[in-house]
């Protein structure tokens, strides 16, 4: 196995026990990509001080040199490092090297590459991250089945690499793993003596996965035949520790070393370990959780490479979580802010900090699927310009959607606050103290109240640390709350041309309004990358639904439920049926029927009835009517962010619920004219609710039919203009009958051929005694701005002379 340059540190050769103190000198095997003749070298390694977590791994380098030596030096130190177009960089993750059969996959296609030189940047194979990590656990915890645990790791490896390499390769690579397995187990035991790991011991223990993985895949490379390098990446990258969960590179040193590093190694396909790196005093360490993309985004930087490819096992970046929205697309282009944006927000493309090395330098990040090399992926880059104004290439201001669930917010409000310099410090310094990560912040420009976020299972630290910290504001009430609202989740909407994009805003809110869901925070910055929302948890699945299909990133969603499956509701569903692929392809609908309701049985589905058999599922899977239980299931599922409810009847039980319905956020569809043509204090409620919500309550076909005589009276109004006389045929049962009633029939054969016409209301008495056409009237006359009650139309006189006689025996 060729590793780092002849000068660097290595804990392979350790034959013995490091903790006992009479054993510093190690004896330093390699096997070199190239001869160094005469040339040995000892290393003495500070345990204690790695212990303490304190110092360096001191190496002190003991050397017997030639001149040649001397000569060679001199000519390794002329080797440049190149930079630039030529490298690319790949970086495969654990699910990628998760078995035998998965590494040949990334052997082959690390040999496809075309580019003249590549850098491959690996993860410690699947679940071996967290095996280690479960090693110095059980061991901290004086648990004797960290050993156990051990073993199963060893064998882990042992039996990938039996069945990938064969020979020398083979043999090299086991000879390395029992090493690396007896130093381990040297380490552990004394861990568990001391009950107890540093920083620096646990990373150096975790970081063997990586180095396993890399030295695998190299071998595997080899024996595909190219030429080919292993690099511990401890050797190459230096950075600081900045807390606990972060790390800042250092890249000027960084750069140095690996401009030594390959003077050593000039290889053009080059294997090195991602997650694992130096401290400026050589110790061990790692670039934390998802390290391995950020060490790729690094290596990358300090190559200048053309290109950074993330293979991992997702076909790219979605426009929303697929798991909440089934319409979620992949975006084939994302800006380096846009994807910051989106991965801040909880989305699963990267780690904000992997984007912030290729940034500076312009280096497109591409994330692949690997179990699917036909999907194009996602690209991280700088966006190359506008759309021109022929309107190609046009794409929703918005990119994508992003959500953090589990959260709460907090509220400090008070009239105190007003004008106060250092509230806000106050505010968050408390927060600060508590341990508290501020998730999103928002504060009126009155200065009355701020509120922020923060995850739900750190809110009740952080309201202590405020009732403590401004207790005496408290009680003197200059703040008048701290309250918390749990069950919070934030909703973001990501785009950079959502900063020249007018409306923007407006359009998100009318969604999430007509989605009949409650803002409870609003957050945007003055860059215009994102607009984000605090709202119910519970609404969090049914408001992404909602704003993603509004921005026109997937079909607009909508649950029906239709009430009446007569003849006005059975044709109605049977046009459905129909039109379900027409809406689907051209207008980007997804009409779904939740439930079909008759007033004896009804039929209910959570994924949708399938229209073509509707009649027949009625009939023998229906159950009992009950509209409760109807109206619950229709609109209880919370991936649809819409529901319409469609009243097929003539029935004043049904219109009565209308009220009640808009106001839970249910829209409304209706011929049926009870409603509007009822007592006048309820229809007038039920407007002022319309128009005060933004739900729909569209009832067009209470009068014409399928003629749109509401829209255009409303149009008319709404324009200025004065009715002064509406004339028509009103009733169109009894316009059929003057029509058909000759004498050749008897009138009762009339009104029965009318009813099967359908041209009647469900009881042809409506029509006939003129109650029909009285309640058209009236909801004519109320369009019309008069406030009219349906005893105030002389019924009778909306009767026909001739018909009078007839009517009366009919009915």
């Amino acid at each position: 196995m060729a590793f780092a340059s002849p000068m660097s540190p290595s804990l392979h050769s350790l034959s013995s026990n490091p903790f006992s103190k009479h054993n510093k000198i190690l004896t330093l095997n390699k096997i070199q990509p190239f001869s160094l003749s005469h040339r040995h070298a000892l290393f003495r390694i500070d345990w204690g001080s790695l212990w303490q977590g304190q110092a360096s791994l001191n190496y002190s380098l003991y050397s017997s040199i030639t001149s040649a030596d001397f000569l060679l030096d001199e000519a390794l130190e002329k080797i440049q490092l190149p930079k630039g177009d030529t490298w690319s960089i790949h970086k495969f993750g654990g699910t990628c090297m998760g078995a035998s059969e998965r590494i040949r996959n990334v052997a082959d296609i690390i040999a496809k590459d075309e580019s003249e030189r590549k850098l491959v940047v690996v993860s410690a194979m699947s679940k071996v991250t967290d095996m280690m990590y479960g090693l110095i656990e059980r061991a901290q915890s004086r648990d004797n089945s960290y050993a156990t645990a051990l073993d199963a790791v060893m064998e882990k490896h042992k039996f990938t690499a039996l069945d990938l390499l064969e020979g020398d390769d083979l043999a090299n690579f086991l000879s390395l793993l029992n090493q690396d397995i007896s130093n381990l187990k040297a380490m552990l035991r004394a861990i568990y003596i001391a009950g107890h790991a540093t920083e620096s011991f646990s990373d150096f223990v975790v970081g063997h996965g990586e180095l396993w993985s890399a030295q695998l895949l190299s071998a595997v490379v080899r024996k595909n035949g190219l030429d080919c390098t292993c690099m511990d990446t401890r050797e190459v990258l230096v950075v600081n520790p900045t807390s606990s969960n972060q790390v800042d590179p250092d890249y000027l040193e960084s750069g140095r070393r690996l401009e030594k590093w390959y003077s050593h190694n000039p290889f053009n396909t080059i294997v090195a370990t991602g997650f694992i790196a130096s401290t400026p005093q050589n110790i061990p360490t790692t670039l934390k959780r998802d390290g391995s993309d950020f060490s790729a985004a690094i290596m990358g930087a300090l190559f200048r490479a053309r290109q950074v490819t993330i293979w991992t096992d997702v076909d790219g970046v979605y426009s929303a979580d697929p798991r909440k929205v089934s319409d979620a697309v992949i975006l084939r282009e994302l800006s380096y802010q846009e994807a910051w944006e989106m991965s801040y927000f909880g989305a699963n493309v990267l780690h904000p900090r992997t984007i912030i090395p290729v940034m500076v330098y312009d280096i497109p990040i591409v994330i692949r699927n690997i179990f699917n090399l036909s999907a194009c992926g996602t690209m991280i880059c700088r966006p190359a310009g506008s759309e021109n104004e022929n309107g190609q290439r046009m794409e929703s201001p918005v990119k994508g959607f992003a959500t953090i669930d589990n959260l709460a917010l907090v509220n400090v409000e008070g009239t105190g606050m007003a004008g106060v310099p250092g509230t806000a410090s106050d505010i968050f310094g408390a927060v600060r103290d508590s341990g508290a990560n501020v998730v999103m912040i928002s504060q009126a420009s009155s200065e009355h109240s701020v509120c922020f976020a923060v995850p739900e299972k750190e809110v009740n630290a952080v309201a202590a640390a405020l009732e403590s910290r401004f207790r005496q504001a408290l009680d003197a009430g200059r703040l008048s709350q701290i309250a918390v609202i749990p069950n919070c989740s934030i909703l973001a909407a990501v785009g950079q041309k959502m900063a020249s994009t007018p409306g923007v805003s407006a359009t998100l809110f009318n969604a999430l309004a007509k989605a009949n869901i409650n803002v409870r925070a609003i957050a945007q910055g003055c860059s215009e990358y994102n607009i984000t929302v605090v709202i119910k948890r519970e609404d969090c699945t049914r408001a992404l639904q909602a704003v993603h299909s509004r921005f026109y990133l997937s079909r607009t969603t909508i649950a029906m439920g239709v009430i009446g499956p007569g003849l006005i509701g059975g044709t109605l569903l049977d046009q459905l049926r129909d039109q379900a692929a027409v809406l689907k392809e051209k207008f980007n609908i997804d009409l779904r029927v939740m439930g079909i309701t008759g007033s004896r049985t009804m039929l209910l589905s959570d994924a949708g009835i399938d229209l073509s058999i509707w009649r027949d599922l009625l009939r023998d899977k229906g159950e009992k009517a009950d509209m409760h239980k109807f109206v619950q299931r229709v609109h209880g599922n919370h991936s649809i962010p819409n529901t319409v409810l469609v009243d097929c009847t003539a029935d004043s039980y049904v219109a009565s619920h209308y009220h009640d319905w808009l106001r839970r956020g249910l829209h409304v569809i209706t011929p049926n004219k009870k409603a509007n043509s009822g007592p006048l204090e309820q229809y007038l409620k039920l407007r002022a609710l319309q128009r005060q919500s933004y739900t729909h309550y569209f009832y067009e076909a209470t009068v014409g039919a399928g003629l749109p005589i509401i829209s255009t009276l409303q149009g008319l109004l709404e324009t200025g203009d004065k009715i002064l006389r509406i004339e028509g045929i009103f009733s169109g049962t009894l316009s059929y009958i003057f029509n058909n009633f000759v004498g050749t029939q008897t009138f009762s054969e009339a009104v029965k051929e009318a009813k099967e016409a359908g041209y009647t209301e469900p009881d042809p008495r409506d029509d006939l005694s003129g109650t029909d056409v009285a309640r058209k009237v009236i909801i004519l006359a109320r369009e019309s701005g008069l406030k009219l009650e349906l005893s105030d139309i002389p019924v009778q006189s909306l009767v026909p002379e001739p018909l009078k006689a007839r009517i009366l025996l009919f009915t």
